[in-house]
């Protein structure tokens, strides 16, 4: 069996990072953190836009290009290795696949074509504070097609145009469209450790809501996108932390101490071998949760979780080696590891925290052996 990409996606891989070497520099990233109004590069989002990278696994018939999962888990890598500062992820994984899994063919044709062509924001408005999302913790409810209540930390909520929102309607909880730019919609902008991707709290008070789905499925339907986006973001941490791999090494093998490269040490060989050993056992659990997703097969779940625990310790893990390996000058604002740092725990906490995903992961196995 081949559990490799195909050549067709290779070369796709290979374009996109040619794409981004040339239109995402570390200096792209920093042009937003040095400018606290700015929350994402606009710049590289329409250039993105323009590659038809938002439209991957959005049927043509809506302006997209009609690739599958697998391909878009090829782009989302290359993002990660490059710490594209755009809401792709918000955008792409969350509020594309909700309204692909969901929506009315009306909704379908109003919001898909917009996004695959860069004119549309999206984000997931589940979590009302720190814990994992439930029917307790969901206090925002919708009367009327009016919605009142309040939803934190939102990824790219202060940026967004569009959100799914999870409330409580009749007593029941649903999924629904909300227009961040209409009448009732608040935003405060949140202090986070890696302000190049944006977060808001999001107050409503009689926004108008549509429903997204069926009533009664809106937990479900977070559920399914979560599992999704946990394979997509698995990627995007691979990505990073074979790029956090890569710097390590290259300063290693330069960085001369005692007369000979500090690569030479015991030492920084374990560093770096323990953060190759973690990438790759990262990068076969995200394979396994690609072709999970690409084929809807019904172990997603378990591939999404496995996936994303393995993921988020490789990228924390590669992310903070890199730092030791650079010693003193690599805490300094001028290197490139703190930016690395920051997108690792900020992908770390975006869906759930590794906490979450470890015990989805454990009620996964549970199930499969009861079975």
């Amino acid at each position: 069996m081949n559990f490799d990409f195909s050549d067709d996606q290779k070369f796709l891989k290979n374009e996109a990072r040619k794409f981004l070497d040339g239109n995402c520099s570390s200096q792209t990233v920093r042009g937003v953190l040095n400018n606290p109004g700015r929350s994402y590069d606009e710049t590289l989002w329409k250039a993105v836009a323009a590659q038809g990278w938002l439209g991957t696994t959005i049927p043509e018939e809506h302006g997209g290009l009609g690739l599958g999962h697998m391909e878009l888990c090829v782009i989302a890598e290359e993002l990660g290795r490059a710490l594209a500062p755009i809401p792709f992820a918000s955008t792409v994984y969350f509020l594309a696949e909700a309204v692909r899994l969901a929506g009315s063919d009306a909704q379908k044709a109003a919001i898909l074509p917009k996004i695959a062509a860069g004119e549309l924001i999206g984000a997931l408005a589940a979590s009302e504070g720190p814990g994992v999302v439930s029917a307790a913790s969901v206090k925002a409810t919708v009367s009327d097609g009016r919605l009142t209540g309040e939803k934190l930390p939102v990824t790219d909520g202060d940026v967004a145009d569009v959100a799914v929102v999870l409330a409580k309607e009749a007593g029941q909880l649903s999924a629904f469209l909300v227009d961040l730019k209409g009448a009732g919609v608040t935003r405060e902008t949140l202090q986070t450790l890696d302000p190049s991707r944006g977060a808001a709290k999001l107050s409503f008070s009689g926004a108008a809501a549509e429903r997204l789905g069926a009533p009664g499925e809106g937990l479900d339907l977070v559920e399914q996108v979560l599992n999704r986006a946990a394979v997509l973001l698995a990627f995007e941490q691979v990505g990073g932390a074979d790029r956090a791999l890569e710097m390590a090494k290259d300063y290693a093998l330069n960085r001369y101490a005692f007369g000979r490269p500090i690569g030479s040490y015991q030492a920084i060989k374990h560093k770096l071998a323990d953060i190759y050993v973690k990438n790759e056992l990262a990068r076969s659990n995200a394979y396994y949760g690609a072709w999970a997703l690409d084929t809807d097969a019904p172990e997603l779940p378990l591939a999404a979780a496995a996936a994303r625990v393995a993921a988020c310790e490789a990228s924390w893990f590669a992310a903070k080696e890199n730092l030791q390996t650079h010693g003193g000058i690599g805490f300094t604002w001028e290197m490139d590891c703190h930016l690395f740092y920051r997108r690792a725990q900020q992908l770390g906490l975006v869906a759930g925290g590794a906490k979450q995903w470890k015990e989805r992961l454990v009620t996964q196995l549970e199930r499969k052996n009861a079975a």
